[in-house]
């Protein structure tokens, strides 16, 4: 009984938090307005909880949502810009060398927890790595989560001071269709139970995405979400990140913490220098080629894009392409370079 009155706390700071955000016009208010409020009120010791499978939902909806938008024109279009997939994830590469260098000269990790906590991928995979590799998990998932926290809340505010917005729309699925929808739900669902029992990552997102953009492929317009899902799924990222902090996160590695800011920092401000610079050689928007090379999570950045219209499937496949290598490829590259040159 006690939990269930933590998790209706926990909702009701969250949806307050949209609604101030939606009072105070924030960008994303559905997501940044409960990750920012339950941030603060877990910071400061209020005992709220996010059950875990409120960021499954969440994960679910918005990878159903972006898998709409791969129609075959859309496909195709994607197909021909692979050379950026190739930058992204090689840049992807090059933010955790520096990164890895920057946390064991100025904060003072070890080899291991070091390369972890600098690889840019999903905090709890990261995780994970670190502790089959003898890493930090503490310092790992602290470094990771004020990376994610940074960019979360700097990207759409950057986006809505410079009043970069796209027109990016759903493109053929547009309206709700039944029983199309009880399909698509049905169908995306079992994909995401599929793909987590096969242990792949990001199952919940994954697999939804994969589902929908098969049926989008293959042109059979099932149905579109309804707006208010898609709100209820940003709730949900923003609620069940916004969870992980606690009262002692900010005091218990302050210099560790530092750097993972300087760091965050940088790394956006190089991101945006290379995706401006690359956009005067393809035709692509700079503003949608930012937001793809941005070292964030892959659902906040896509999430960004679908809300600001900002080429949401060049940005999604940048960021998925970019998070499957850093999955399969930061243990391999630790274990035969890192850790020997360490």
């Amino acid at each position: 009984m006690k939990n269930a009155w933590r998790c209706l706390l926990g909702l009701c700071v969250a949806l307050f938090g949209a609604a101030l955000a939606l009072w105070l016009d924030v960008p994303l208010p559905w997501l940044l307005g409960p990750l920012i409020l339950t941030a603060a009120t877990r910071l400061s010791g209020v005992a709220s909880r996010c059950p875990s499978p409120v960021n499954r939902l969440g994960r679910w909806v918005i990878g159903v949502s972006l898998g709409l938008y791969f129609t075959p024109q859309v496909a195709a279009s994607v197909a021909q810009h692979w050379a950026l997939i190739v930058l992204g994830m090689t840049y992807a590469l090059l933010l955790a060398c520096i990164g890895s260098w920057a946390y064991r000269r100025y904060a003072g990790l070890d080899v291991s927890t070091a390369w972890f906590a600098a690889a840019i991928g999903s905090a709890s995979e990261m995780a994970n790595m670190a502790a089959r590799h003898g890493a930090r998990v503490d310092q790992v998932a602290s470094a990771h989560s004020m990376r994610v926290l940074l960019v979360v809340v700097v990207v759409p505010f950057a986006f809505r001071w410079f009043g970069d917005h796209g027109g990016d729309v759903l493109p053929d699925v547009r309206e709700l269709r039944w029983p199309g929808l009880a399909w698509l739900v049905l169908g995306a669902w079992a994909s995401g139970w599929l793909f987590q029992k096969l242990r792949l990552p990001n199952a919940w997102m994954l697999g939804p995405m994969a589902f929908a953009m098969l049926v989008t492929l293959f042109d059979l317009r099932l149905s579109a979400l309804p707006q208010w899902v898609s709100w209820a799924g940003q709730l949900c990222i923003g609620w069940s990140l916004g969870d992980k902090y606690r009262p002692d996160f900010l005091r218990s590695a302050p210099r560790l913490l530092a750097v993972a800011t300087v760091s965050s920092l940088l790394f956006m401000g190089a991101s945006a220098l290379l995706g401006w610079g690359v956009a005067h050689l393809v035709e692509l928007p700079a503003p949608t080629l930012i937001l793809a090379l941005v070292p964030g999570g892959i659902a906040e950045m896509t999430i960004t894009a679908k809300v600001l219209g900002l080429g949401v499937p060049i940005v999604t496949a940048m960021q998925v392409m970019r998070m499957l290598f850093v999955v399969l490829g930061t243990g391999p590259i630790y274990r035969r370079w890192v850790a020997r040159a360490g």
